[in-house]
């Protein structure tokens, strides 16, 4: 079968590695840490990401990353978003060119405000397809039912990689808006800090209700405003992937709000936590992209300024319910 590489040995990059193994593709994960690579291939266990859950038999890890891709027909990126650059100029010349990449990963890059796609299409000059939607690691590693949507440009590609992930408990979808998928699946996560605090300050069903409807207006604000469709925010990349993300405690951004909205320091968070929570540092792209675009996203800015700027959660909140009244679509 062909050959695949997973770069990236998170909870999801290898739960997405095991999910290919089983289904007989020859996968090889890549892991940065050594520690991850020989548990993998040892324990077929990933001790520090998904413990106690076994991984399929033939999976095979790495953290060689020249050697992960030398062969592959496909790469799968789901390394965290600041750091796809920097890994992905390594084997920028050392892939072949007919090799399909699918980025899994969320967030938008400090600086360059990209999103994973738009990086990896700078650095390989073509076009590379979205995995998104809403999907905790830990429930797919358990076959738990989980819908996702595949997007990209080319139909063809789009409908051989539908396949390739598509399993009797992982229902793949195949759609044409890869900056739309992305956009949902990075502010989401900024929306779900925003949740986590909502839930911490015990503001009630009510507010958690607006805050959710209220952030998918400013996602669909920023992504109509970067060319994606409409139409793909009221789906799995979209609501879907939000909704989830906004009210669970297996969310890392929802825990970080939480958190945060019980009083402690984004410091005191991001040095307990061994995952990335991809929203901490999506709240300050996300307020340059509006600025830059011209666009009111008043959620973001109060999260961003909570987290950055040492803002207290109640003010935040107070200062979101009094703002000037508006129509509710403008």
């Amino acid at each position: 079968m062909s050959y695949i590489a997973v770069i990236g040995a998170g909870s999801w990059g290898t739960t997405l590695a095991s999910l290919l193994s089983k289904k007989g593709f020859d996968v090889v994960l890549w892991a940065r840490e050594k520690e991850i690579a020989d548990s993998i291939n040892t324990k077929k266990e990933n001790t520090l990401y998904l413990p106690g859950i076994p991984l399929h038999e033939n999976l095979f890890c790495t953290n060689n990353l020249l050697e992960s891709v030398k062969k592959a027909r496909f790469i799968v990126n789901v390394v965290p978003t600041q750091f796809i650059r920097n890994v992905f100029n390594q084997i920028k010349d050392k892939i072949n060119k007919e090799t399909i990449i699918v980025s899994a990963s969320k967030g938008i890059e400090k600086k360059t405000l990209r999103t994973p796609s738009q990086i990896l299409e700078e650095i390989f000059n073509k076009n590379v397809y979205v995995l998104s939607g809403p999907s905790f690691a830990i429930e797919v590693a358990k076959e738990k039912p989980t819908a996702v949507t595949l997007s990209g440009i080319d139909k063809k590609e789009r409908l051989l990689l539908q396949e390739i992930f598509s399993t009797n408990y992982f229902r793949v979808y195949e759609h044409d808006d890869p900056i739309g998928s992305e956009i949902g699946g990075a502010i989401k996560n900024v929306i779900a800090i925003a949740s986590g605090i909502c839930d911490a300050l015990e503001l009630g069903n009510n507010a958690r209700a607006a805050l959710i409807t209220r952030g998918l207006q400013e996602i669909m604000r920023l992504g109509k405003k970067m060319g994606a469709k409409e139409i793909t925010f009221s789906g799995l990349s979209g609501i879907g992937d939000l909704f989830l993300t906004c009210t669970s405690r297996l969310s890392r951004n929802y825990t970080v709000g939480f958190r945060l909205g019980k009083g402690e320091s984004i410091r005191e968070i991001s040095e307990s936590m061994r995952s990335v929570a991809e929203g901490v540092e999506t709240s300050q792209s996300a307020i340059e992209l509006a600025g830059k675009l011209n666009i009111e996203m008043p959620i973001t800015e109060q999260i961003y300024k909570v987290i950055y700027e040492g803002k207290n959660p109640e003010e935040a909140t107070h200062d979101l319910m009094n703002r000037a009244l508006k129509p509710e679509f403008y």
